[in-house]
């Protein structure tokens, strides 16, 4: 025999699902705050006090908030398509990221967020440095490969040249046979570096309590 809900209980049970909604809706709030904090930060720092914001945020949710803008920061730090970075750029996230930290709610007492933004601020270092070198790696990387294909090049130059009879220059980008042996090791080159930041990134988001999985 079915057993037929009372009114009360229809009633309990829509009042916890308004709840539950409204949970879900305070915290998509909240992350959306934190990513518009973060992105403001990013065009104008001296407008945005981290502390003040997290403060209006409630406390359930505040991870939240703190989270969403240590994920639009941490968006910062690629490595740059050309050989420059952006140090201006990294150093201000690098900043926020610090404050955003001693902010977590990860932390018992002031001793252990104090310590956290120091260990980050060290990490970050690193990885500023980090990308310094990557900058200079590829630099010397695609010197590299170009010398070890000149002589490749010259020849077919050299060819061309007898078929037309005038001298001939050759991009080494319009080159097929060039450019797949280019993006092959440039590809394998970034791949390392892009998987040894990617580690790093997660290092930063663990000190401070705003890993995926926390």
């Amino acid at each position: 025999m079915a057993v037929i809900k009372s009114a009360l209980e229809l009633a309990l049970e829509r009042t916890k699902n308004l709840q539950v909604d409204e949970s879900l809706q305070k915290a998509s709030e909240a992350k959306l705050e934190g990513r518009k904090a973060a992105s403001r930060w990013l065009e104008e720092p001296e407008s945005v006090d981290f502390k003040a914001l997290a403060g209006a945020i409630p406390p359930e949710h505040r991870q939240t908030f703190l989270r969403a803008a240590f994920e639009v920061l941490s968006t910062q730090v690629q490595l740059p398509l050309n050989t420059g970075i952006d140090k201006a750029k990294l150093e201000a996230a690098g900043k926020a990221i610090i404050v955003l930290c001693g902010l977590s709610s990860r932390f018992g007492s002031e001793r252990e967020a104090k310590l956290a933004q120091q260990q980050v601020q060290s990490l970050f270092q690193q990885i500023l440095q980090f990308l310094g070198q990557y900058s200079e790696e590829m630099k010397r990387a695609e010197q590299a490969i170009r010398n070890q294909w000149a002589p490749k090049l010259k020849e077919k130059e050299r060819q061309l040249a007898a078929q037309l009879g005038q001298n001939v220059r050759i991009d080494p980008m319009s080159d097929p046979e060039f450019a797949e042996f280019y993006r092959k090791n440039i590809d394998a080159m970034r791949k390392n570096y892009a998987n040894a930041l990617e580690e790093a990134k997660n290092q930063l988001a663990a000190l401070c309590g705003f890993a995926t999985n926390e």
